[in-house]
């Protein structure tokens, strides 16, 4: 019978040269990652641990590091959707986001970089607004007098500085 292995094997395992450029591509040890399946179930399977590292995860124990460079998720669309509730309409932001899973916005969490993109949290991750995905949410972007806002869901979100 052999030995279980240390906590640092163990580490040194999970270390296996992932890693996910800012245009949402992901390599492994240099290499492009090309499947289109594999690459999805990646994207599904992102996740953030309580320590702060980027992971593929399966499950607690069964996880992978991976280096993201800029956000996990990138929009591929938005939509405005209005919504009837108690008598009054409200816009409702919905996102799809390259994992292929559409999402309504959180609101609360918008920044913008300096490149005029917005980010947004989706679950733990950082998700990356732009392109025709942008021009869709700014849309409903407002001057305020501390900076810019998002109209959504009859409130006025305010839009932070991503840093």
């Amino acid at each position: 019978m052999t030995a279980p292995f240390t906590p640092e094997q163990i580490e040194q395992f999970r270390t296996i040269g992932l890693r996910l450029d800012k245009a949402g591509t992901f390599w492994h040890q240099g290499t492009k990652v090309e499947h289109a399946r594999l690459r999805q179930a990646l994207l599904r399977w992102l996740d953030v641990r309580d320590d702060g590292r980027d992971v593929i995860k399966l499950d607690d124990t069964r996880y992978a590091y991976v280096e993201v460079e800029d956000a996990h998720l990138r929009a591929r669309s938005a939509r405005w959707e209005e919504r009837d509730a108690e008598g009054r309409t409200s816009a409702h932001c919905m996102i799809l986001w390259d994992d292929d899973l559409e999402r309504e916005l959180e609101y609360m969490t918008l920044s913008q970089a300096d490149d005029h993109a917005l980010y947004a949290k989706i679950r733990s991750l950082r998700g990356r607004i732009a392109g025709s995905a942008y021009h869709a949410v700014a849309e409903r972007v407002i001057a305020t007098a501390d900076g810019y806002a998002l109209e959504a869901v009859r409130a006025a979100w305010p839009i932070a500085n991503a840093r």
